[in-house]
């Protein structure tokens, strides 16, 4: 299996997964809540923050999506690694709001770590393309 196949497969892996969690944040959020690993529920109208976060979590997938189906495999890879941020902010969120420290590390830290080697190896397989001089084209006469 070559690189780019292996980045291929991760990526959708990545792309279906936090569609699938930002779709579920968005259609039930008080059955997908409990598994973001923070200790308390919102009161009052502070669930809309939880749907706030869903929709963040599809747009962070389809970016990726788009940016897959479209070929733009170095920017693909700068936003990987720019989107992990995300996840280690949930991480950072859940251990400062005192949640699960499992949840925090099992999840959301070993997603963005996870997206940083994706986002790693799509650089490195994408590095011979953008660092490879450029042929001159000959004109005719």
């Amino acid at each position: 299996m070559s690189l780019k196949e292996i980045n291929t497969f991760l990526t959708a892996a990545f792309i279906l997964f936090i569609l699938w969690f930002g779709t579920e944040f968005i259609l039930s959020p008080e059955t997908t809540a409990p598994n973001f690993g923070l200790p308390s529920w919102p009161s009052g109208d502070g669930g809309g923050f939880l749907i706030v976060k869903g929709i963040r979590d599809v747009v962070l997938a389809l970016v990726l999506g788009i940016l897959l189906v479209t070929g733009h495999r170095r920017a693909l890879g700068w936003v990987l690694l720019v989107e992990a941020v995300a996840a280690y902010g949930d991480m950072t969120t859940v251990l400062a709001h005192h949640g699960s420290t499992a949840t925090a590390l099992g999840v959301h830290g070993l997603t963005a770590t996870l997206m940083v080697v994706n986002g790693l190896l799509m650089m490195r397989e994408t590095r011979k393309t953008a660092t490879a001089p450029a042929t001159p084209v000959t004109q005719p006469a």
